[in-house]
């Protein structure tokens, strides 16, 4: 497994521009989740380059096709394509769409791609490696992980259904607990199927190593695995550092998706426990959108919001192009997953914008945020320890005004576009 794309000098450039399909579930046109901010960004790093000619493709569930049953689309551009999607089979991937097979494999044989870069196989199915390959023989597929949708049935969290504790291994039994419906060889049957197509997978990336290390735990091929953080849109940029905010009260943000496992809960429970210990000088932002969530959820979620004390503001969504100003609005930025994240979006944007990161002591986010140096870590789940943090913090704000001034601006693992055109280059050898 490497942690970079290290595996001796880089290759001499290819002799033609290197066609290059990267795919996402999904288009930031339709949605802001992680993966297609990520794929996205790869995308047109990509277009500025000039030894790449380079194809977007994305998927839209929302839109339902026209009356001459459009299986792929246009709307955002000459080079840029959408599926609208089909009946799809969630428990293993299998894309069900009658259409889709004869319709990608139209595309894939159009545009020729030398490498195909998938930030995800929802929407599109496992079997889309199997028509790529042989729509386009020589192509080679490479494939980021975000989740952990192949280990895990629930939303490939790693948390338990009943109670959302951490789960730390996958296997037919196990699974069989939180889904009690499904039996242990059909859990068997679905790695089988997954297996499958994943070993027409030429390279596999993970930026995070923890989400790399539970991949090989898992079964894929560590000799396949790389590790290899997003790339963001300011990939490569040096900001000036904006100096933390004046004013007695201590801001502390949440940005992003809301949701249970996002650990907006934990940021509840905090916020009643320092308005039980009447503790003042602290404001908990909330940024972001809700309304994407289960109806349940949601209904809880405005239920809490309306009890909640002063020291909570919900400001709502928020345009992608506003996350810097909103971010150097507040002191800290809090990251309070209760499962495995891999390498949330948020944490980039916060260190870009060196506003210190207290997060959950857990999965990618303890990786990417050092503990002291990029900033804190408290127990995932605890409200408690998140609340008695917060005071200290607020009782000495040298703690926060310290790391913000040592803070790079970067993360520790960068990013970079010649790390994945060099594994793409890798993976072409035999055609170039």
């Amino acid at each position: 497994m490497a942690d970079d794309v290290d595996n001796g000098p880089p290759l001499a450039g290819p002799a033609r521009p290197l066609r290059v399909l990267v795919a996402s579930h999904s288009h930031p046109e339709v949605s802001n989740g992680g993966a297609e901010i990520a794929a996205y960004e790869l995308y047109r790093g990509l277009r500025a380059r000039d030894d790449c000619e380079v194809w977007f493709l994305g998927c839209d569930r929302a839109s339902e096709r026209d009356a001459r049953g459009a299986v792929l689309a246009q709307p955002y551009g000459p080079r840029e394509y959408i599926y609208n999607t089909g009946e799809f089979d969630w428990f293993k991937f299998a894309n069900r769409d009658m259409w889709f097979p004869a319709e990608i494999s139209r595309l894939f044989a159009e545009l020729v791609p030398d490498v195909v870069h998938f930030h995800h196989y929802i929407n599109y199915g496992v079997e889309v490696f199997q028509h790529l390959k042989k729509a386009v023989p020589n192509c080679r597929i490479v494939l980021t992980l975000h989740e952990y949708l192949a280990i895990c049935n629930h939303f490939g969290q790693m948390v338990t259904t009943e109670h959302l504790n951490l789960c730390y291994q996958s296997g037919p039994a196990r699974c069989h607990r939180c889904f009690p419906d499904v039996g242990k060889s059909d859990f068997f049957l679905r790695k089988r199927y997954i297996e499958r197509f994943f070993g027409l997978v030429d390279a596999f990336v993970a930026p995070s190593r923890f989400l790399a290390d539970r991949y090989a735990a898992w079964g894929v091929p560590e000799d396949r695995l790389y590790v290899l953080e997003n790339v963001t849109a300011a990939t490569g940029a040096v900001w000036q550092p904006v100096p933390l905010p004046s004013g007695n009260v201590l801001r502390i943000g949440f940005f992003g998706q809301i949701s249970g496992l996002k650990g907006i809960d934990v940021m509840f429970d905090a916020a009643e426990e320092l308005a039980a210990q009447e503790a003042t000088g602290i404001s908990l932002e909330i940024f972001g959108d809700y309304r994407g969530q289960p109806p349940e959820f949601q209904k809880q979620f405005l239920a809490r919001l309306t009890k909640a004390g002063r020291n909570i503001r919900f400001h709502g969504p928020y345009d992608r192009e506003r996350v810097d100003q909103l971010m150097q609005s507040v002191h800290a930025v809090l990251v309070p997953s209760i499962w495995w994240e891999n390498s949330p979006v948020v944490i980039q944007e916060a260190l870009r914008n060196r506003r210190p990161v207290i997060c959950s002591d857990i999965g990618g986010m303890a990786e990417k945020v050092r503990h002291g140096i990029d900033g804190l870590h408290f127990p995932a789940g605890s409200a408690m320890a998140l609340a008695a943090l917060l005071q200290d913090l607020a009782a000495d704000r040298s703690r926060l005004d310290s790391i913000a001034m040592r803070m790079s601006g970067t993360a520790a693992v960068q990013a970079d576009l010649e790390d994945f055109v060099d594994l793409y280059r890798r993976t072409a050898l035999d055609d170039f």
